[in-house]
């Protein structure tokens, strides 16, 4: 069993209590690797390192094409291991590794590399001004950057705060999840392998109640960059509130994916099983709610439940493997309490439902379809984060936007049609901060993402994820002779 250290100030080193926790690979129930359990001692000595880091030194001087030259570096390096990270990430979080090596990993380097270009582009503007007066902005990096970080993609979603946050300037504290840490702490080697000077980057893994809370209530912390859940995300406004230090949330999600009668059938059903079963349903903007139309519901659900009956639960090392285990014990056993709510409220369960075995010891569960659902039930309200659809039937596009958007959430949205002026009309009524049509599930590094209501605020990705880690400073600059004197002195 390996042993881990966290990253602080270039240094290798054990938490400041000496306290440990143990990491598992959710796919066989086996340890992974030994932890440092990081607290409020070591919160404060990484945000020490960050701030010198961002006030003086190498990196506070610092070209911008320097450090955009610097990131390109470690994409490249990132791409000549991708096979050694997407192996790490599927033992870390049960990802099948067809989706580490194809999806997560290329991912997360092309995040690397769009941002790497963006360091030189980082532009302030000239005002409109009078002719004895000069006024220009600044886009400046914020500082010291806290940035917590989910267990479902934890590499992919750690650099989409890390590479926007340094090729800005900043300089950052990562808090990983507690189930996910050891791909983070092998991501920063190959940053410091390239030179990434010392304080920069630092890896503080611990729990939410220690580490978390810590470096979010952080006073000489800039900015802290949340994605995880929605109650989560209010623990952690609650704590950054005491310093009055911005906060950006990408919180949960009760996707809508809906589907009308004049859709692709064959198309539907297919992006439909990648919109709730990717990522074994741990995924945010996962389609969860489906709204199918009445008059092609029978058709529909036919031709979509033989489909997923074909998905191939198992050892996420394989690479035929379709969907492998949920994250944990815990996470297992709270999928079966919404299984078991969904039928005690009336929802017909037409498929799955109950573990799956296929690796000993594994926390596997069969995807599973509930029919016969209505809005008001638990399992169409609360966000789940497993393998479990809820199919609604609507009539027309007036009810189902009542329904879709019935909703404390308002992450993503998909809709399905051929009509044009429907899927815009679409576009515009459904509350969500992404909207799919005739797909699901797509990201890129151009295009912003983030949520609406309590799915948080903030964009992450796209050049406008840069406003998050920059602050705009506006100069005056007196041109005249005759300096201002209001009060003729």
């Amino acid at each position: 069993m390996r042993s881990y250290q966290m990253f602080i100030n270039g240094q290798w080193v054990d938490a400041v209590s000496g306290k440990t926790f143990e990491a598992f690979n959710p796919a066989t129930g086996e340890v992974n690797a030994t932890i440092p359990e990081g607290g409020v001692e070591d919160i404060d000595r990484a945000v020490e390192a960050a701030r010198k880091a961002f006030e003086s030194g190498p990196w506070a001087d610092m070209s911008p094409s320097d450090r955009g030259r610097l990131l390109f570096e470690v994409a490249q390096e990132l791409r000549n291991k991708s096979e050694f990270f997407a192996e790490v990430e599927s033992r870390g979080n049960g990802l099948p590794i067809n989706e580490t090596m194809h999806i997560a990993i290329p991912s997360m380097i092309d995040v690397l590399e769009f941002y790497a270009g963006l360091a030189t582009k980082i532009q302030g503007e000239t005002l409109a001004s009078p002719n004895n007066r000069f006024n220009f902005t600044l886009k400046e990096p914020l500082g010291v950057i806290g940035a917590i970080v989910p267990w479902n993609f934890p590499l992919m979603l750690t650099m989409w705060k890390l590479a926007p946050a340094l090729a800005a300037g900043n300089t950052i504290v990562i808090k990983p999840a507690e189930q996910t840490p050891i791909s983070t702490l092998e991501l920063v080697k190959v940053f410091q392998e390239a030179g990434i000077p010392d304080g920069v980057i630092n890896v503080v893994p611990g729990y939410g109640q220690g580490a978390g809370r810590a470096l979010s209530s952080q006073s000489d912390v800039d900015k802290i960059a949340f994605t995880g859940s929605t109650h989560t995300g209010k623990l952690i406004m609650q704590a950054a509130s005491k310093n009055l230090k911005p906060v950006s949330l990408e919180l949960g999600g009760k996707s809508p994916n809906i589907i009308f009668e004049d859709a692709n059938i064959e198309n539907a059903v297919k992006g439909s099983m990648f919109g709730i079963y990717f990522g074994q349903g741990q995924v945010c903007a996962s389609g969860s709610r489906m709204f199918v139309q009445e008059s092609i519901y029978d058709t529909f659900m036919d031709a979509f439940t033989r489909k997923v009956k074909t998905i191939k639960v198992g050892d996420p090392l394989d690479p035929s493997t379709q969907m492998g285990p949920q994250i944990s014990l815990q996470q297992l056993e709270r999928i079966e309490k919404y299984v078991a709510s969904g039928i005690e409220e009336g929802a017909t369960l037409s498929l799955g439902g109950k573990r799956s075995a296929p690796v000993n010891n594994g926390y596997f569960f069969t995807p599973t379809i509930f029919e016969d659902v209505t809005t008001d039930m638990t399992i169409a309200k609360e966000e789940i984060f497993g393998p479990v659809l809820s199919v609604i039937r609507f009539k027309d596009e007036q009810d189902v936007l009542e329904k879709a958007n019935d909703t404390i959430y308002g992450l993503a949205a998909g809709v399905w049609t051929e009509n044009v002026k429907r899927a815009h009309r679409m576009i515009k009524g459904l509350k969500a901060g992404t909207v799919y049509v005739n797909t699901f599930s797509m990201l890129d590094s151009v295009s912003p993402f983030g949520g609406t209501k309590q799915s948080g605020f903030g964009r992450e990705l796209g050049i406008q994820a840069m406003d998050m880690y920059t602050e705009t400073k506006s100069v005056w600059m007196d041109l005249s002779d005759d300096h201002l004197n209001w009060y003729g002195i």
